[in-house]
């Protein structure tokens, strides 16, 4: 089962180097905390700030590349995690049709969910194991 989800933060450390995206259920109050890397969370506060870059980024290039091949990016489903590493999945329909799902970090999926306007969505196990309650 997949919950629907909101990013509703990104933070930035820089003094320890690290950035978080968080996304927040939809429909509660279960909240996700995802560490990303520098320019992924750059890419995403480019995209939310409304800031048009003067050329393509790599987000950019591959929402771009996707609509070229006749495809449509359905949705980014974030599915589990394993050693503390965070996986997901874009689900794309192709030009014919079909469904074609791509291994993908979170970090990526989001910026690339962002400039196509398609939903994020969880795993209910996913936030049932690292989910955390909002204000809690």
């Amino acid at each position: 089962m997949i919950v629907e989800m909101e990013l509703i933060r990104i933070l930035m450390n820089e003094k320890r180097g690290e950035q978080m995206v968080v996304l927040k259920e939809k429909q509660g109050n279960i909240t996700l905390p995802i560490i990303i890397g520098i320019p992924e969370a750059s890419a995403i506060k480019l995209k939310i700030s409304g800031i048009q870059p003067p050329r393509p980024m790599t987000h950019d290039l591959l929402k771009d590349a996707i609509g070229q091949l006749g495809a449509t990016v359905q949705k980014v489903v974030i599915d589990r995690i394993h050693n503390n590493t965070f996986y997901a999945k874009l689900v794309l329909v192709d030009a014919h049709n079909k469904e074609v799902i791509v291994d993908a970090r979170p970090s990526d999926s989001i910026a690339l969910a962002l400039r196509v306007g398609c939903p994020i969505f969880a795993s209910k196990g996913l936030l049932n194991q690292v989910g955390v309650v909002e204000g809690s």
